[in-house]
């Protein structure tokens, strides 16, 4: 930093203008303004001058970097970078790995998005196709692909031969029973409903994962993490956290009414406490910036 951009930024934490700041000093306005541009260099005597003005030393405004913060007043002492040159590499290397995370993220919930979709056609195909026979899942009139259930475990065959043996499940049973008292466009819709729903969910969480991205983002690139935008990033991640928790729990519970059948639904405690801390954490922003307005406190800048 050099003299032209110390003098700026120290007139701004002021809060002068150039002519405010020029007619302290009994110099021209132009003067001021060709000093903070390098255009000119003040003599001495209005060195000492600005230092008065100020409540600073000469090094803090001829050196790259303020040397001394207690020779400055309380009002710009509360602009000056804050934190050292390892706390703002580590603070800007994590908000940058958090953004890389919440954009990956949100670029696999996309992607998922065009596979739940060519699921809804693939298992509208295979739905048709099921049926029970002798108390087994068979996939078509030719008991090609059959789903067998023996003693604990079940065997996906294909033929006389076992694909694939699993340890016994109660989805299977849900689908047996399903199959033998729903008609295959029934079961087939309850299906497509729920693809539905998960396409939302995964539209949802990639909206909140974007809004986690920029947030860490602006928390990278800014001053201060303290800004109103942030703040809205947050509250905005909370009220989507409230809508993916409670959207599987009242589709769960719509599902078991309609269909009469225990899907074990239910809603955890620690997700409302997930909730609540995004909330608090909002407020806090809110309050960081609120405090910070006058201070116009800064993170990331020259080391100190």
């Amino acid at each position: 930093m050099k003299f032209g951009e110390n003098l700026r930024n120290l007139r701004k934490a002021k809060k002068l203008s150039q002519e405010e700041l020029a007619e302290k000093m009994k110099v021209s306005r132009q003067s001021v303004s060709k000093w903070e541009t390098g255009e000119a260099y003040p003599e001495m005597n209005n060195l000492l001058e600005l230092c008065k003005v100020f409540h600073c030393r000469i090094n803090d405004l001829v050196n790259n970097t303020l040397l001394d913060l207690n020779s400055l007043d309380e009002d710009i002492r509360m602009n000056v970078v804050k934190l050292k040159k390892e706390q703002q590499n580590k603070v800007k290397a994590l908000s940058r790995a958090l953004a890389l995370i919440a954009k990956i993220g949100r670029i696999l919930c996309i992607l998922c998005i065009p596979i739940v979709a060519a699921s809804m056609v693939t298992l509208a195909f295979i739905t048709s196709k099921l049926e029970i026979k002798n108390n087994e899942i068979v996939f078509n009139e030719n008991e090609i692909l059959s789903i067998v259930e023996m003693d604990n475990k079940i065997a996906l065959n294909i033929k006389d031969s076992t694909l694939i043996e699993l340890t016994k499940d109660s989805d299977i049973a849900r689908l047996k029973l399903f199959l033998e008292h729903y008609s295959k466009i029934e079961i087939l819709g309850y299906v497509e409903t729920g693809l539905a729903f998960l396409i939302l969910f995964l539209i949802v969480v990639s909206i909140m994962l974007k809004s986690l991205e920029n947030l860490f983002h602006n928390i990278y690139q800014g001053d201060t993490p303290f800004t109103l935008e942030n703040v809205g990033y947050i509250k905005k991640m909370a009220y989507l956290m409230i809508f993916v928790t409670v959207l599987p729990t009242l589709i769960g519970v719509l599902f078991e009414l309609v269909l009469k059948i225990d899907l074990d639904v239910g809603f955890e405690l620690f997700s409302l406490v997930e909730i609540l801390f995004l909330f608090s954490i909002a407020y806090i922003f809110q309050y960081g910036y609120e405090i910070q307005l006058d201070s116009k406190g800064k993170m990331y800048g020259e080391t100190i």
